[in-house]
Order: C-alpha cells, then structure tokens, then sequence
C-alpha cells in the first residue's frame, strides 16, 4: 500500500479510495507514528455543507484520511469515470477501529453524544471486544469556549491511541481540527450519532438494506425529523449533474483533455 491513496475530488472535496482494509491498514500506521491525525468520513451531506463552508472544507482536504462514506460518492465517482472501489461506512470503520484496538492493545476514548450514551456505549465494546481498553467516555460540548476543559478531559485519562468523537458533522471535524495537535491523538475521527448504536439506544438498519445502500431511508423512517438532513441528496445529485454538463461544454468549447471530477465552484 502506498503513503497516500488515490483520491478523487468531489464538487472540490477530497474523498480517498480507500477499502476498510486500507483505512485500517493507515490507523495502524498512524498509530505507531505516535503523531496526531484527523480521519474524515465524507458523506453527500459533507460535500454538499463544504460548499458554504470552507473551513470545513479546508479541514476535509487537509485530513490525513478522507474515507468515502455515502453511496452517493460512489455514484459520482463512477459518473466522473473514477469510480471509488468501496463504501466505508463510518459506523462500521468506528466499529472496526474498536476490534483494531482490542486485538492490538491501544487504548479508546470515546467523547461525545448526550449524557452516559458514551459511557454505555464503551461497555457495549469492552463485551463485544474483549480486552478492549477503554481509557475514558466522556459528553462534553464542541463549543470553542469548552476547548480547554474538553482536550483536558482527554489527557487526563492518559494514553489514548484512537479517539471517537460524537458532535455531528461539521463541528465534530472543526473540535478535532482545533485541538489535534494538543491532544496528540495518533487517530481522531468524528462519528456522528454512532455512540447511539453502539449503546443500543438507536437500532441500525438490517445488514440488507445497508448492502442495498437504503440505511437513509431506515433511518428517516424511524427518525423523521431527519427530512430536512435528506435534502442534501438531491442537491448532491443535482450539484453533480450539472457538473458532468458543465465539464462537458468545457470539451467541447476548448478541447481539452476530460477532467477527473467536478472541481470547486462548478
């Protein structure tokens, strides 16, 4: 495996092509390099908030690692001709970091999501994973003016190799952006609402419909509220569509060669 992936740049968002085996194989490394590192689970919802965002942005395509997360960047990649080898489902990459540590001895902190969700959650992995170190769960704020009460939290349970971090996205990446190098977290990614299903609180969509990439709709369903989320998929395609177009006209006005993806600012 090379030092760095392939990567395809989405509406002006890296996404890297990489499999679970891959982005594991890189947390290992990352982990024995004892130097801090952000890994990005980019979904349609990033893509589409980046656009506004460029902070965020900035943080995504400077990430150590920017999985592709969301069958829609699938879809777009094979729409670019770059089509991304495979989906690497945050929860699922969360999930695999926790085995990872168990089975190699590093220690896992998980921070974030609402009050003792954290807490029940790492109980949940120490059975799933025995041997599994859990050096502390904590909840917490992404607030900038909680920044030092947060890192310090962190520090205070030692060692920690692999850090989980629970805000929802953007600000989860902005905490982890902010404090990295402070924390000197050899692995820090941002999870979103996993802690909700490692804990049990929230049941995930049966392995069918996340193979049918239909988890959304699972999820929407049992949460409705989370219809105005959604809309960042029609966007996504729409923003993506009218990029092919407009890379097409470019062709044919200048005769250039095609272009990989769609850039920033199609």
């Amino acid at each position: 495996m090379t030092s760095r992936p392939r990567s395809l740049a989405i509406l002006g968002v890296r996404v890297d092509d990489v499999t679970y085996g891959e982005a594991l194989e890189f947390s290992r490394r990352f982990i024995r390099s004892g130097k801090p590192h952000l890994l990005v689970t980019v979904n349609t919802e990033f893509v589409v908030s980046a656009q506004k965002d460029a902070r965020f942005r900035d943080v995504i395509n400077t990430a150590a690692l920017s999985v592709p997360d969301g069958g829609g960047l699938l879809l777009a990649g094979r729409i670019f001709g770059f089509p991304l080898r495979e989906q690497v489902r945050g929860t699922d990459l969360a999930d695999r970091l926790a085995e990872l540590c168990a089975l190699e001895g590093h220690r896992l902190f998980l921070l974030g999501a609402a009050e003792g969700v954290a807490a029940e959650a790492g109980r949940r992995l120490s059975t799933k994973y025995p041997g599994l170190q859990v050096a502390g769960t904590y909840g917490g704020s992404p607030d900038p003016g909680r920044d030092a009460e947060m890192v310090a939290r962190v520090r205070q349970a030692g060692r920690v190799d692999v850090l989980l971090v629970a805000y929802g996205a953007p600000a989860q990446e902005l905490w982890i952006a902010r404090n990295l190098e402070r924390l000197g977290t050899p692995v820090a990614m941002g999870v979103g609402g996993v802690f909700d299903y490692f804990s049990g609180r929230v049941p995930r969509a049966p392995k069918w419909m996340r193979d049918l990439g239909l988890e959304w709709l699972y999820r929407l369903v049992r949460q409705p509220w989370r219809w105005r989320r959604q809309l960042a998929l029609p966007r996504f395609a729409l923003t993506v569509l009218w990029s092919v177009l407009r890379r097409r006209q470019a062709i044919v006005s200048l005769r250039g060669d095609p272009l990989v993806c769609g850039g920033e600012g199609d």
